[in-house]
């Protein structure tokens, strides 16, 4: 069991589940076909890194990407949950960097192999404070977001242009996984990813919302 708080909540991090071109324009910015199921991977939890602290580039890639994305939080256990009462499954809402080595995955990709370790790096996962869920569904399919670095805005984006939906994606995932409180999703990225630079600064944010602020170092 992860001993990983996650900041704004009384819940314990349990599993980090993804999903992979969940916006249209991403898949097609990565020569990606636009998928018909939702793409679904997993990081470890050593991967978290919060509000405040730096991201860190490894010394086993040389081309990590930014990806912004909404993050939300399972605070009620569920197994094979209907679209429709999906949301009553998510306790918060946050927003996160699911950080990439786009090099070490192009190669994954070529080869046929998982993607485990471009994704899994320490800090790859950064999460900001959470904020409890107004339990309207409607809200989940009209967040606004945004990432800027160095001020300058490289991604922006709002929960309805997704492919899948917040709701079908928990749905989903509960058809595969016992989902339980303290499991967060990593829910999608717009377009706009792109490399990330020594001493880049980072903020990503919710539209009058919670805010996450970042640095970047390379490994020593």
């Amino acid at each position: 069991m992860s001993e990983k708080q996650l900041h704004g909540t009384n819940l314990k991090l349990q599993n980090i589940f993804c999903i992979g071109r969940n916006y249209s324009e991403h898949a097609k910015e990565l020569n990606n076909p636009v998928p018909t199921t939702p793409v679904v991977f997993t990081k470890p939890t050593s991967a978290v890194c919060y509000d405040g602290e730096n991201i860190i580039l490894p010394a086993q890639s040389d081309n990590v990407h930014h990806e912004v994305e909404i993050v939300v939080v399972i605070g009620k256990s569920g197994k094979n949950i209907s679209e429709s009462e999906a949301h009553k499954h998510i306790s918060h809402i946050g927003i996160g960097l699911d950080l990439t080595a786009r090099d070490l995955q192009d190669v994954a990709k070529a080869k046929s192999l998982p993607w485990s370790v471009c994704k899994g790096f320490d800090t790859f996962a950064a999460l900001s404070h959470f904020e409890a869920f107004d339990g309207k569904v409607e809200t989940l399919s009209n967040i606004e977001f945004e990432l800027k670095i160095n001020g300058e805005i490289r991604q922006s984006g709002n929960t309805s242009g997704m492919i899948f939906s917040i709701p079908y994606i928990v749905s989903y995932l509960s058809t595969i996984f016992t989902l339980s409180p303290g499991d967060i999703i990593f829910t999608g990225t717009p377009a706009g990813v792109g490399q990330l630079k020594v001493n880049d600064k980072l903020v990503a944010k919710i539209k009058d919302s919670v805010t996450l602020s970042l640095g970047v170092q390379k490994a020593q």
